[in-house]
């Protein structure tokens, strides 16, 4: 498939082969997914809005439900609004959404449709909200779409009505499975602190099977609690490429003060999560999570020989990426390629610098990497072939590269179109650490197991 890869680098201005990202209408589609009772619209071509529910679809196994303006040549060439206008009208007429979350295309972006005043001259139902983000596909990712989207919500819904500040934390996840999320909320629970979460996709796109069509599942953050949001003590943004911007805005909306951590994957990133919610609320932390805890390290110590000096190519989402490779890092294994497609943020910038985040930590460690932001799997391709490694962990987009290089895959991260069960699984948290040593030890010892000679076949590993 990919044999024909040259090892030979050379620089290349502007072609991308192979990208490994996504457009920004798809994060933006997942993040108002993640609002109850909300219907995601597309304000572009059909072909859009098919293409972003196919993807959601196939990583979720659950129906992505959105609506479209329909664009065709005409809106094309004068504007999309009155497709808008008669997009709000029969969404609100048909569907009877909450809430209607609209998202840009390139073409509607490439025109300039103006839809904050498109919204304002649509007839919007009394009792209903119509929200919306610019996400044009040529900028950012689907990481990009889904920090807009979630923005979006915070500058249309967000409210400081209380003169107080609640003793509750505002928790921004960022682009996780639903599984990832309702760790993320056992884990709040457990310390006894009242949280408001938002987005929120658990009990969405993890629904259950009722045997009765539900368009809007019962899960999903409520608009009373996004709004309740700007009463919050404190805002916790998980993952700073997919939930800064919209913790910033929180903050200077509503004066609700924000921490900015890397996603809770790994020992270092989870307890870093704990102690800044034991520090903003005075909890202690329960014994539960600390047994927890000590079986996670006890299982990362009587593993330790599986992962000590292994080598890692690592890619996907910055956040997710950073947060694999401080905890790949803990287990003594060696990144040695590490790639977002997702552009890496300027110098200052809210969301900093994913090549600088990297690199600090490999810097601690000890260890010299190729690290790329806004790159492609033609790239991270070429490193492999001129630096071989022992395990790649990505997206199912990897399976091509581990093929032509015959190099175990662990699949990580969005999109997972090859394999099920996934979304419903948590990576996050000292449990979901626990399932990826488990991931990331199978794969190694299955290789072991394979390429081993029958007088070095063990049963005990």
């Amino acid at each position: 498939m990919l044999d024909c890869t040259p090892k030979e680098i050379k620089q290349r201005n502007g072609a991308v082969i192979n990208p490994a990202k996504t457009c920004q209408p798809i994060g933006a589609m997942y993040a108002a997914l993640g609002i109850h009772s909300c219907l995601p619209h597309s304000h572009g071509s059909q072909g859009c809005c098919s293409f972003h529910r196919m993807h959601l679809s196939r990583h979720f196994r659950e129906p992505a439900m959105a609506s479209t303006s329909s664009f065709t040549e005409g809106a094309s060439v004068f504007g999309g609004g009155a497709n808008l206008k008669t997009a709000i009208t029969n969404v609100f007429s048909i569907y009877n959404p909450e809430v209607m979350a609209i998202h840009t295309t390139c073409l509607t972006e490439t025109i300039g449709d103006d839809i904050p005043s498109i919204i304002k001259s649509a007839e919007v139902p009394e009792g209903k909200l119509v929200i919306h983000a610019n996400t044009p596909s040529y900028q950012g990712s689907h990481i990009t779409g889904f920090s807009n989207m979630t923005k979006a919500m915070v500058g249309y819904i967000a409210e400081a009505t209380s003169a107080v500040k609640k003793e509750q934390v505002n928790i921004i996840p960022g682009f996780v499975n639903p599984g990832d999320m309702r760790e993320i909320k056992r884990i709040v629970k457990a310390m006894g602190i009242k949280f408001i979460m938002f987005p929120d996709t658990s009990g969405v796109m993890d629904a259950p099977m009722t045997g009765k069509f539900s368009m809007y599942p019962k899960g999903g953050a409520t608009v009373a609690q996004i709004k309740d949001s700007g009463n919050s003590k404190f805002t916790l943004a998980l993952g700073r490429f997919a939930s800064n911007d919209a913790a910033e805005a929180l903050s200077k909306k509503c004066q609700v003060p924000s921490t900015a951590l890397k996603a809770p994957i790994g020992i270092k990133a989870t307890d870093a999560m704990l102690l800044s919610l034991r520090r903003a609320f005075a909890q202690e932390v329960p014994a539960e999570l600390e047994e927890e805890r000590g079986q996670l390290v006890d299982i990362m110590t009587d593993t330790h020989f599986h992962f000590h000096g292994k080598t890692v190519a690592i890619f996907g989402d910055p956040d997710i990426v950073t947060g694999l490779t401080e905890f790949v890092l803990s287990l003594g294994m060696i990144p040695l390629h590490i790639l977002t497609g997702t552009p890496g943020g300027a110098m200052g910038s809210a969301v900093g610098s994913f090549e600088d985040d990297v690199n600090e930590l490999l810097t601690q460690a000890g260890v010299t990497a190729n690290v790329k932001a806004g790159g492609d799997l033609f790239t991270l391709h070429q490193w492999i072939k001129n630096q071989p490694v022992d395990l790649i962990i990505g997206n199912t987009y990897g399976k091509y590269i581990a093929r032509a290089e015959d190099i175990p895959l662990v699949r990580v991260g969005f999109p997972v179109l090859d394999r099920s069960v996934h979304s419903y699984l948590p990576i996050v948290g000292y449990r979901g650490a626990m399932r990826l040593i488990e991931s990331i030890s199978g794969a190694l010892l299955e290789r072991a197991d394979r390429d081993a000679a029958d007088e070095d076949f063990e049963l005990v590993m």
